[in-house]
């Protein structure tokens, strides 16, 4: 498992190597331009936003338990449906090793809620409609004018922007595993959206990271 980590890392900071000499906080040009944060790093200080409209710290939630975050686009993505439906199948055994488990998106509480309440996920979802966040993460992106047209018409105006900015700003998916002191002991990031990290191996990342301390 070690092994499979490692290999893990290294291709994700091959993906990423530019990422030092870039700020983060910037939304990039496509998903193949993020400069997500890696394995030694530590979480940034911004804000979420719960289903009833609080805003919390990330960095202050992450100091009460382990914490496995996943990173989606919203629940209007069926790729992202599939994934949080497979993750539920390890949530119960990740909790059972003492984690938290926060599922983050750029959709409104309003939506979340009711993506919480049709699909009865038990990871906690948060909001990120400021991309806060998903910005410190390295991870936003803006979509291609084609594609957020596409969107658009099948979907509303259901995306999060910036402020002088009407361009659709998501995240590229990514799962990230994060210890008491917000340091990140384990990352998955990928460009390619329909492809996600298996649950089992988040699953035994977790246990790793536990056995590591």
């Amino acid at each position: 498992m070690r092994l499979i980590i490692s290999v893990l890392f290294c291709a994700t900071l091959a993906f990423s190597s530019h990422s030092f000499s870039f700020d983060r906080s910037q939304v990039a040009v496509a998903p193949e331009h993020v400069s997500p944060l890696l394995n030694g790093q530590t979480v940034p200080d911004a804000n979420l936003t719960t289903l009833t409209g609080a805003e919390v710290s990330l960095r202050d939630v992450v100091q009460q338990k382990p914490t496995v975050i996943l990173f989606y686009r919203g629940g209007w993505c069926p790729y992202c449906n599939a994934q949080l439906a497979e993750f539920a199948k390890v949530e119960q055994q990740i909790a059972d090793l003492g984690y938290q488990i926060l599922a983050v998106s750029p959709e409104t509480p309003e939506r979340l809620r009711q993506q919480s309440f049709d699909t009865g996920y038990g990871a906690t979802l948060l909001s990120d409609h400021d991309l806060d966040v998903i910005r410190a993460f390295g991870l936003a992106f803006f979509l291609d004018d084609k594609t957020a047209q596409r969107y658009r018409e099948a979907k509303g105006n259901v995306f999060a922007t910036l402020p002088s900015d009407n361009r659709i700003v998501l995240p590229v998916p990514a799962a990230y595993i994060i210890d008491t002191q917000g340091l990140i002991r384990f990352q998955y990031v990928n460009p390619n959206y329909k492809v996600r990290v298996s649950p089992q191996l988040m699953y035994h990342a977790a246990k790793e990271a536990l056995e590591q301390d």
